[in-house]
C-alpha cells in the first residue's frame, strides 16, 4: 500500500509537512476540519502547496523527514518545480563541514 507525501501552505504562512496512507482529499479536509490537535488546529485554513505519491510508505516516510529538515527557501523550491534552484539550494547547505563531522581535534603542543 503506497502513501503520500503532502505540504500544506498553513494561513500564518508556514508549512506543515506529513504523510498518509488515506486519500489526500480526506486527509487535507480532516486538517481544515481541525480534526487534529497538532500543530494545523490552531493554524487553519490550510491549502494543499505539494505532493508526491509513493508506493511504498517507508520511502514517503523517508521523505517527509528529509523535507522537514529542509530550509523554508529550499521547501520553496520543491513546491515551485525548481529543481535547479533546489540542487544550488542542496550545495549551498552542503559546502563546509558541520561542526559535529569535523576531523578530531589537533591536540600537538606545537
Amino acid at each position: 500500500m503506497g502513501a503520500w507525501l503532502y505540504i500544506l501552505n498553513c494561513s500564518d504562512g508556514s508549512y506543515y509537512t506529513g504523510t498518509t496512507r488515506t486519500d489526500l482529499e480526506t486527509r487535507i479536509g480532516e486538517h481544515q476540519a481541525g480534526a487534529f490537535d497538532g500543530y494545523t488546529a490552531t493554524r487553519r485554513p490550510v491549502r494543499l502547496a505539494y505532493s508526491q505519491y509513493f508506493e511504498r510508505i517507508t520511502d514517503a516516510i523517508a521523505a517527509e523527514r528529509q523535507v522537514k529538515g529542509w530550509s523554508r527557501s529550499k521547501k520553496d523550491a520543491l513546491i515551485r518545480g525548481d529543481f535547479e534552484r533546489l540542487k544550488a539550494e542542496s550545495k549551498r547547505r552542503s559546502s563546509g563541514p558541520h561542526p559535529s563531522r569535523r576531523g578530531p581535534a589537533d591536540r600537538s603542543s606545537g
